[in-house]
């Protein structure tokens, strides 16, 4: 087997990379905002198709709030309900010294996420150390439109990487993700820690010292 060539840019998912996040929590406080329940609160977000109709692009934050009261039948201060859904985050302190060593490797460093913008405001709004401003390129779901796994993310991600597809090494917490990168022609993998990342970038050339 030919061992992998040294990636020359590195895209790092955002949630349970980055930050971790904590769902029923949001869907907690999301139903003390609003008054409904979060068993129901839930079904209306995720198996109802706000959650990726946000994450696509394809609905704004007021389109969100009006469609969640009409289904929870809640009534709610719009950016009361946005705070309670995205104050769920918890920067991972673990991966700040690989981001680091990325870093010094020169290696070009990136986020591939799918987030919606209120969830992506409330990060920059949390003024953790890394974000943004460590990354070159930052590639959301709902600013191009595109969600993983599905190719067109990957394609966009790959132009922006500005690299030929097999020197883009990615990383995330979702196999079905790391299935579709690899597909688009990437090296990646599922992750699981920072010492199993370091590892991963290690075995392709990557050394960051830690």
């Amino acid at each position: 087997m030919l061992e992998p060539v040294r990636p020359e840019f590195v895209y790092l998912d955002m949630g349970n990379v980055i930050v971790s996040f904590d769902r029923d929590r949001a869907f907690r406080q999301m139903a003390a905002v609003s008054g409904g329940d979060p068993e129901a609160i839930r079904d209306a977000v995720m198996a109802g198709g706000l959650h990726e109709a946000s994450e696509r692009g394809a609905i704004e934050w007021p389109e969100f709030h009006a469609e969640f009261s009409r289904r929870t039948g809640t009534t709610s201060d719009p950016e009361a309900l946005a705070h309670a859904a995205s104050d769920m985050f918890s920067l991972k302190i673990d991966m700040l010294p690989v981001i680091a060593g990325l870093e010094r490797t020169g290696c070009g460093l990136g986020i591939l996420s799918n987030t919606c913008g209120p969830h992506w405001e409330h990060l920059l709004a949390k003024r953790y150390s890394v974000l943004p401003g460590h990354f070159r390129e930052i590639v959301l779901s709902h600013e191009v439109r595109a969600i993983k796994p599905e190719p067109d993310i990957y394609t966009i991600a790959a132009k922006r990487a500005g690299v030929p597809p097999d020197r883009i090494f990615f990383c995330d917490d979702i196999p079905a993700h790391v299935d579709a990168a690899r597909a688009a022609g990437w090296q990646a993998e599922v992750f699981t820690s920072a010492g199993g990342l370091i590892d991963a970038l290690d075995r392709r050339g990557l050394k960051l010292g830690l």
